[in-house]
């Protein structure tokens, strides 16, 4: 019996999605969970695993078509299974039982298996193409794993904790700075990585480790890979590379923020002594925890004292008036290999300094390796944008859209300050120079909901959180 693959439904206000490439061909054979396609929606790529083994027996619709979900893109069966030319129409409402908000998944196959199933083996339920992938990259047999999600459901913590019990060996945890993961690892081009180990001893620091890159992620050996490779014309002088999609979607985005909003930056120097020595006692408890603990969530804390502080900064302006948030979703702009996401962390006031860190960890690693769902970048309040992994140390971020302000974090760098006794008019002490690891924020907000007042009061309190810190 033939099975038929679906466009799914990747997220409560995603209803469509475009397809960006198939990876397979009409005849090929691909096994349970083999990735088939990539569907593009908006800035997010994911790929949509093959509900059932068999055989490929017909594709219905071509690269770069967009469909809405529910849509039968392809069949797969027996050889020589009869198929329609044109697909059935797919109950929307069945789709979205079956669609999971948190990551994309399928449910399994309405087709009966090849073999009839060992009268011991359970019902999996729902598997996403995250724990289908490390299962087929690990041998792993599912029917082994025990289920911690929602209604047993297999999650990725579950293949993992299995891993470590089968192969005898612990999970790697970031105990210390060189074991950092991936998306925290200087040189890897990502945003949220941290910049200086900023000790406060006045001794040489010891040279950085030489890390290992971290590994791609696996792709069918014959798919492209984009970008496309360069045109040169005829003369040879110069060279044309096509955009990606991405870099087209950035370009729209940062241009149409421009045109909608009129953008001032205002820019603050904070010390950063105090959190780099919370930091410095905490990193163990939390690696002990699986929690690699940067600098990232200390300034989150600190920007959403100050949304509360600023209620305007938390805000969509509307020709009608200003629609004040009482949420509070921090968008967190992440570089990736070929441009840039920004994934938001929901609801992040609930969150402890560890919850935040686990969130950064998590939404990072996920956005380097393709495995957000378009839920996930859509919905901000406010964004953060590290733009010091580089070595800047202050920069003038672009709003990022609907939101009124943007902060822009440059390099914690140990510098020369003055550090003052007593008031700076009539000092009750002497002013001593110390050196202090320093950073400058830079708070590009809409200047139609904030002025220079406001716009320094939220700056300030981000300053006076980060230099307060307990």
């Amino acid at each position: 019996m033939a099975t038929n693959v679906i466009m799914p439904q990747l997220g409560e206000s995603v209803v469509e999605g475009t397809i960006g490439r198939w990876l397979v061909q009409a005849g090929d054979t691909v096994e349970q969970y083999a990735p088939l396609l990539e569907v593009s929606t908006d800035k997010v790529d994911t790929e949509v695993p093959a509900p059932a083994a068999g055989v490929v027996l017909k594709l219905y619709h071509a690269e770069g078509e967009t469909l809405h979900a529910g849509t039968v893109l392809a069949v797969i069966g027996q050889p020589g299974e009869a198929v329609p030319d044109a697909p059935a129409r797919v109950d929307l409402h069945a789709v979205a039982e079956h669609a999971d908000t948190a990551e994309p998944s399928l449910a399994r196959p309405t087709a009966a298996p090849a073999a009839p199933a060992p009268a011991a083996a359970r019902d999996l339920g729902r598997i996403s193409p995250v724990v289908a992938r490390m299962a087929r990259e690990h041998a792993i047999d599912l029917q082994q794993v025990t289920g911690s999600g929602r209604e047993g459901r297999i999650t990725k913590q579950d293949v993992l904790a299995y891993m470590e019990q089968r192969d005898g060996a612990a999970t790697p945890t970031p105990a210390a700075e060189e074991e950092l993961p991936p998306w925290e690892r200087p040189g890897t081009g990502d945003l949220f990585k941290p910049t200086d180990d900023l000790p406060l001893a006045t001794s040489a620091p010891a040279p950085a480790p030489t890390l290992p890159a971290p590994p791609a992620p696996a792709r069918p050996a014959a798919a492209p890979i984009a970008p496309v490779a360069p045109v040169a014309p005829a003369g040879g002088d110069e060279q044309l590379v096509p955009h990606t999609r991405l870099r087209k979607l950035i370009a729209e985005h940062m241009l149409a923020s421009r045109r909608t909003s009129p953008h001032v930056t205002t820019v603050f120097e904070a010390d950063m002594s105090t959190v780099a020595t919370h930091r410095k006692a905490h990193k163990a408890e939390f690696a002990a925890k699986g929690v690699a603990l940067t600098f990232t969530p200390y300034f989150i804390q600190a920007m959403l004292a100050a949304l509360k502080a600023v209620p305007q900064a938390n805000a969509v302006y509307r020709e009608d008036g200003l629609l004040l948030k009482r949420r509070y979703h921090i968008g967190m702009a992440t570089a990736i290999d070929d441009g840039l996401v920004v994934p938001v962390i929901r609801d992040a006031d609930e969150l402890s300094l560890l919850g935040l860190a686990r969130a950064v960890n998590d939404l990072a690693q996920r956005a380097r390796v393709g495995q957000l769902k378009p839920d996930e970048i859509q919905g901000s309040t406010f964004t953060i944008t590290n733009h010091g992994v580089s070595g800047s140390l202050f920069a003038m971020p672009i709003i990022n859209q609907p939101n009124v302000g943007i902060l822009g974090v440059g390099a914690i760098q140990k510098r020369p300050v003055v550090i003052s006794r007593g008031h700076p008019v009539e000092p009750s002490g002497e002013d001593y120079l110390a050196i202090r690891p320093m950073v400058y924020l830079s708070f590009t907000f809409d200047h139609r909901v904030l002025d220079g007042a406001s716009g320094d009061a939220f700056a300030s309190k981000v300053k006076q959180v980060l230099e307060g810190w307990r």
